[in-house]
C-alpha cells in the first residue's frame, strides 16, 4: 500500500512537471515544442482539460490545425473547455472548407458560419466575400480593421498534395507564413 502511494505521488509529480514545462515553453512562444509534447503525452492526460487546452492552443499557434480534431472531441466537461472546443471546431472547419474551395471550386459565399479572430478565419471570411469567381493563382486581401495588414492566399503544389499557404504582411514586410495541408 505504501509503495502504491509513493508511485501515485511520483506519477502526479511527473504530470505536474510535464504541464509546467509545457506552460513555460508556451509562455516563451515555443508553440511547436508544446504541441509535440502534448501530442506525445496526450494519452496520459486526455482527461485534464487544462493540459488538453494548452496542447490545442499550442498546435493552433504552430499551424498544426489538424491536431485540433481530437482535443475538440474531449473538451466538454467545463464551460471554458466547451468554449475552447467550439473555437477550435470553427477554425478546423474553416480550414477544411477553404482548402476544398481552393482545390475543388466549392462555393463558400452562401454559407453563414461563425468566425474567430484567428488569421485563418479572417482569410476565410475575406475569401468567402468574393462570391463566385474565376480561379486565381493567388488572392490578396486587406485586413478590414488594419489597412497596414494584408494577406496572400495561394496553393503551393507538392508532388503528393497541394498545400494552402497564407502569408501575413505588415506594409510590405512578411510577418508569418502559415502552411496547411
Amino acid at each position: 500500500m505504501r509503495l502504491f502511494i509513493i508511485l501515485l505521488f511520483l506519477a502526479n509529480s511527473y504530470a505536474g512537471d510535464v504541464k509546467q514545462e509545457m506552460f513555460g515553453l508556451y509562455q516563451n512562444k515555443k508553440y511547436a515544442q508544446v504541441c509535440s509534447m502534448g501530442f506525445d503525452n496526450f494519452g496520459k492526460y486526455k482527461r485534464d482539460e487544462e493540459f488538453v487546452s494548452l496542447y490545442a492552443f499550442a498546435c493552433l499557434h504552430s499551424d498544426y490545425i489538424d491536431r485540433l480534431a481530437v482535443p475538440t472531441a474531449v473538451l466538454k466537461f467545463s464551460e471554458e473547455a466547451r468554449a475552447n472546443s467550439a473555437y477550435f471546431s470553427v477554425i478546423l472547419m474553416q480550414k477544411k472548407l477553404l482548402y476544398h474551395s481552393l482545390v475543388d471550386g466549392y462555393e463558400l459565399s452562401k454559407l453563414k458560419l461563425p468566425t474567430t479572430d484567428y488569421v485563418l478565419s479572417k482569410v476565410f471570411d475575406l475569401y468567402a466575400k468574393l462570391g463566385k469567381h474565376e480561379k486565381r493563382t493567388f488572392y490578396l486581401f486587406e485586413d478590414p480593421n488594419d489597412k497596414k495588414l494584408s494577406y496572400k492566399l495561394y496553393l503551393a503544389k507538392d508532388y503528393k498534395i497541394s498545400k494552402m499557404v497564407i502569408e501575413e504582411f505588415y506594409d510590405t514586410m512578411l510577418l508569418k507564413r502559415h502552411i496547411y495541408w
